[in-house]
């Protein structure tokens, strides 16, 4: 366990690394479009570019993953985000800055990908004793990182000036360039049992319990960025700031809430049972989307979205700790496809909270209350698992 101790450290930089790669590049969007002359249709199209990437990697990793390994698969994940963040600083100078920026922007998509289908199932095989404490805690981690790259990007800027945002993009490519050596020098355990074999893609598909984690996975990323997204509009409005100081009154605030969720059940996960806390987190988070859209008051939307944050942390890893345990066979395609179905409810929540506030006259209040089937139908999931047996 000593050595291991190694690996589960490697796989919470990871998971950094993974917040790096997601929340940087949207803090440059201003910069991009006065530097280069881009337009804002552009910009934003890297964002859906990025996870687009990362979700056509997810598919395509569970085929190939085992194949090679799992070594030398987190090691091209961190190779890929570090060469990406590189890349970034210097292709837009050697060419269309437009397709430098995708070039870059492709380039570390791959690892984030990668990252989030291998660091989990990952951590999973350490020899830990509490395996939902330690999923809990790892994934928290990803809301630190978020945080920290925030925060310590906007402290550079305000230092040294945004102008030289390139040399910051060098400096974060550190983080997975060095968490690669620590992976190379870590262990890594097999998920499964020696002459075991993970279950097809068929095998998935006819399993029962497979589709009902699917769908929590789904609507556990719905339920998160369906309002986080958010968070910077709520703020900005409630408490009548700056954008700059509404980005950090609002989605550091939900990501850091989000955070302590994960971080409270990864050190006390041993004295509460998981389906308990995450139960009681859907009514939570219930609760928090009836706040943000039938309370006029924006100061109490703006609590409700700090709620939300909170209430959502445990689902992500909930999910991935309660489909390890109860499909013992599921190996690397299960995760791949569970972070598939995570990714594609990150991007369906937002979506329909937009078009649904767009129907009702830019209405966003009553875009986040349609935006509640999410967390309920995850609690109907709950009940069904409760139901079902293994197929």
């Amino acid at each position: 366990m000593k050595h291991y101790n190694r690996t589960i450290f490697a796989c919470f930089i990871g998971y950094i690394v993974q917040a790096i790669v997601n929340n940087f590049i949207p803090l440059l969007f201003l910069t991009f479009r006065d530097a280069y002359a881009l337009p804002l249709g552009q910009i934003t199209f890297l964002v859906t570019f990025n996870f687009g990437v990362q979700l056509l990697v997810d598919f395509l990793s569970a085929s190939f993953v085992d194949k090679i390994g799992y070594k030398p698969s987190i090691v091209i994940a961190h190779a890929t985000s570090a060469l990406g963040l590189i890349l970034l600083a210097i292709l837009p100078e050697l060419m269309s800055p437009f397709a430098g920026l995708l070039i870059a922007v492709c380039v570390y998509a791959i690892g984030g990908g990668l990252i989030e289908v291998l660091v989990s199932p990952i951590m999973e095989s350490c020899p830990t004793q509490n395996k939902e404490k330690a999923m809990s805690l790892l994934h928290s981690f990803y809301c630190w990182g978020h945080v920290g790259v925030v925060a310590l990007s906007t402290l550079f800027f305000g230092v040294v000036g945004i102008a030289h945002w390139k040399i910051l993009a060098l400096l974060w490519a550190i983080v997975p360039a060095a968490n690669l050596v620590l992976f190379l020098c870590s262990p890594i355990a097999p998920l499964l049992q020696e002459g075991e074999k993970g279950m097809t893609a068929r095998e998935l598909g006819k399993s029962k319990l497979f589709w009902i984690f699917f769908l929590m996975m789904f609507c556990a990323g719905a339920s998160e960025q369906a309002v986080s997204q958010w968070a910077s509009a709520f703020a900005e409005q409630g408490l009548g700031v700056s954008k700059t100081i509404g980005d950090l009154a609002g989605p550091l605030s939900f990501a850091l809430l989000m955070g302590t969720s994960r971080a409270v059940y990864g050190k006390w996960g041993d004295k509460i049972k998981l389906d308990l806390f995450i139960t009681a987190s859907l009514v939570l988070c219930v609760a928090s989307y009836l706040l943000i859209s039938l309370v006029p008051n924006p100061v109490v939307g703006l609590v409700g979205c700090g709620l939300c944050g909170f209430s959502v942390g445990i689902l992500w890893p909930g999910t991935f700790s309660k489909a390890s345990a109860s499909l013992k066979r599921g190996g690397t395609r299960m995760f791949a496809f569970l972070a598939l179905a995570g990714d594609v409810g990150c991007s369906a929540g937002p979506t329909l909270t937009g078009t649904l506030s767009s129907l009702f006259g830019d209405n966003l209040h009553l875009g986040i209350l349609c935006g509640v089937c999410f967390p309920l139908l995850f609690l109907a999931c709950m009940f069904c698992l409760k139901k079902s047996k293994n197929p």
